[in-house]
């Protein structure tokens, strides 16, 4: 295959502020992408810019099919292809000659006298073990991608066999060949973690063996803050523009040219973020997993029960931001994601334990009733149009509530068969409260004026997680199943929410049907942050009121975080009689097409209405699946900043579930689940509010 891909691609530019078409060859040998300004530039020579592709990440946007970015030397340059074809084309090749390059063993250089001398003085490699060491780990990866492609044509080719039994048969060396890839990946991330601690490229260095490599560590960490193999961007026009001809190539005695590792360009990214950034003292001291004086540290703030032990439950109400560096453990970031490529299924890529939030994704589910006094008023109002439009209400200010923590994190994967349970206290103002308990609702022990809430994880293979909340008064519930099919987009991580949710008005029999988002994980290398993408419908068969919602990513070119935007459409009208937009984490304004209100007004700001405190039970009294006991351990580890324990308790959970699944195949067993049964492609909540309601009415008539 050639070596060489040439076309042509727009490249954003910040001096004319918007995209410029340029003439692109790629040369995988050399591991750089150069531009030029037209094709005969290029025959003539004249470069306008290069990007050095050794270590960089390739990312593509999940709502634009267009366009991708390469991010490298802390610079993000921005592309576009003129279709998905084409621009598959190109992020297929960028990868293929990023891990090419990414193998090479890569020579470590130190001074070779004291740092006080010229940046230019003489340098010497480092010992040869460690050079072989990085040789080694780097074949490592290269195998391990080899494994990973073999088990994938494995999966595919059992997928294909017809006859069952003999499929069956073949699923057994399906089955040790990712046991057997889960291994090689946990040992090459151990193998990883102790390179980078012989070569602290992130500042998590656990002390020098001697002083004479104190010595050469800190002056070729000093001199690379001087003279870093990094990259180099300025904007076309300004006064510190890099000629493009004046240093990139030059030739040795050999007259065979060499290029400049530097990458550099016509054009500043607006949304440039650091990969990594300069460790000082006291960020050092802050690296390890769980240092004796941050236990100390937090010490005093751990809740602590009467009889001296931990408070578990506490752990869990406490939604203090502890967070964790991410920064500080970059290498291992880095290296889980070289093992992945573009558009591959991170479903079974198990992640580290440091970017877990403290909660179980069942629990997070509960988020959607932050603002409960807002979803049961849907039953209370009697015009079918005021009812839609009080369901998007509910449903536009369900979203901000579920991010705990100023870093993005991921909740835990729910284990087969987990629970969650808990409830919410909504009795209003000269309400009279009925204390009696509905025995036979989702949490028994509650009564007809709360709004209580029961989550299942009904299925592991694919992940399906199923919920169901009910207020027994008001005569209203919705129920839900959702299943997150993940996505790696480069830089950013897409979460599919495949699914749907059924609010229903037991006294009207009314039923509304949502969809969910899709969720992104952005920079997911130095600050993760969440936003929310897609199109969202919400219909009510029954009344012929319908509601089409957008949830827009920020482009990368300005614009703002957490817009959204909705129409909320009549039966049988083309025209919205309300338009909505804002932000689904702050305000959002209401313009009435209709006539009826003549200025726009707040339709729902989330940050100035109440968020309402869920209630769960003792982490003593729940049964063995139930979320929190599940992964008190890890809670507890995260939050102690002990990440040896959070992680060990998680393989605990995770080699249990293992354990209970091979037993069941042993013993031909099957899983059954408690609170959710399937029908068809869905899954519904086994005694929902209606049918109760409706088998009370046929005792009552008798």
């Amino acid at each position: 295959m050639s070596t060489m891909l040439e076309g042509t691609l727009s490249k954003w530019t910040n001096v004319m502020k918007g995209w410029q078409y340029r003439f692109f060859v790629l040369d995988e040998n050399a591991g750089l992408l150069s531009y030029y300004t037209s094709k005969e530039k290029m025959m003539k020579g004249v470069r306008r810019g290069c990007v050095r592709l050794k270590g960089a990440i390739v990312g593509i946007d999940d709502q634009d099919v267009n366009t991708f970015t390469i991010t490298v030397d802390h610079k993000t340059f921005h592309f576009q292809a003129r279709d998905a074809d084409e621009r598959e084309k190109w992020v297929s090749r960028l990868e293929d000659t990023i891990l090419r390059h990414g193998n090479r063993s890569r020579g470590i250089w130190e001074p070779q006298s004291s740092f006080h001398g010229s940046t230019n003085s003489s340098m010497k490699q480092r010992p040869n073990y460690l050079q072989a060491f990085d040789r080694k780990v780097s074949e490592a990866d290269a195998y391990l991608q080899l494994i990973i492609d073999q088990t994938a044509s494995i999966e595919q080719r059992i997928s294909n066999i017809e006859d069952g039994e003999e499929r069956d048969k073949c699923k057994v060396v399906q089955e040790q060949a990712n046991a057997m890839l889960d291994h090689i990946k946990h040992s090459i991330v151990l193998l990883q973690i102790a390179k980078n601690t012989a070569h602290p490229i992130n500042g998590v260095y656990q002390g020098p063996t001697n002083k004479l490599e104190t010595t050469i560590d800190v002056a070729a960490t000093a001199l690379n803050l001087l003279v870093p193999e990094t990259s180099y961007s300025s904007s076309e026009g300004e006064e510190d523009f890099y000629d493009a001809n004046e240093d990139i190539l030059t030739c040795s005695q050999g007259n065979s040219p060499t290029y400049n590792t530097r990458s550099f360009s016509d054009s500043v990214d607006p949304e440039v973020a650091p990969n990594s950034r300069n460790v000082t003292d006291k960020d050092a001291d802050n690296s390890t997993s769980t240092p004796s004086h941050e236990r100390k540290r937090l010490g005093s703030r751990l809740p602590i029960c009467t009889d001296g032990s931990l408070d578990y439950d506490a752990l869990y109400e406490d939604e203090s931001d502890d967070d964790i560096s991410m920064e500080s453990h970059g290498s291992v970031v880095t290296h889980l994601l070289s093992q992945v490529k573009i558009g591959m299924d991170l479903t079974k890529v198990v992640l580290p334990t440091f970017i877990l939030e403290r909660r179980s994704l069942l629990e997070m589910y509960a988020d959607y009733f932050a603002h409960p006094d807002l979803f049961i008023k849907i039953a209370d109002l009697k015009d079918p149009r005021d009812r839609i439009v009080q369901v998007v209400k509910w449903y536009l200010s369900a979203y901000h509530a579920g991010r705990k923590s100023s870093v993005a994190k991921k909740p835990y994967n729910p284990i087969l068969g987990e629970v969650f349970q808990c409830h919410w206290n909504i009795a209003e103002n000269n309400e009279q409260v009925d204390n009696e308990p509905v025995s036979d609702g989702p949490v028994p022990w509650c009564t007809k004026n709360q709004l209580t809430f029961v989550a299942e994880q009904v299925s592991h293979h694919p992940p399906i997680s199923a919920f169901y909340a009910e207020h027994y008064a008001k005569k209203i519930s919705f129920s839900a199943h959702v299943w997150t099919k993940s996505k790696f987009l480069g830089i950013s991580i897409g979460v599919h929410n495949i699914g749907q949710g059924i609010v229903t008005l037991c006294d009207l029999n009314e039923e509304y049907i949502v969809t969910f988002p899709n969720g992104y994980g952005r920079s997911i290398l130095t600050v993760p942050w969440i936003e929310l993408g897609g199109t969202v419908t919400i219909s009510c068969p029954r009344t012929g009121y319908h509601a089409d919602v957008e949830f827009l990513t920020k482009p990368f070119y300005g614009g703002k975080k957490n817009r959204v935007t909705a129409e909320i459409f009549a039966p049988g009208e083309k025209k919205a009689f309300v338009s909505i937009a804002g932000e689904w984490s702050g305000a959002m304004e209401a313009k009435w097409n209709d006539g009826s209100r003549h200025k726009p007004e707040v339709f729902v700001d989330v940050n100035s209405i109440p968020i309402f405190h869920k209630n769960v039970r003792p982490i003593a009294e729940q049964d063995d699946n139930e979320s929190r006991k599940v992964w008190k351990e890890v809670t507890a580890g995260l939050k102690l900043n002990d990440i040896d324990r959070a992680t060990s308790a998680k393989c605990s959970v995770e080699q249990k579930q293992r354990d209970e699944a091979k037993e069941r195949k042993e013993q031909g067993g099957e899983w059954e689940n408690k609170y959710f049964k399937a029908v068809g492609e869905n899954w519904i909540y086994s005694n929902p509010l209606s049918q109760r309601l409706y088998a009370q009415s046929k005792r009552d008539r008798r």
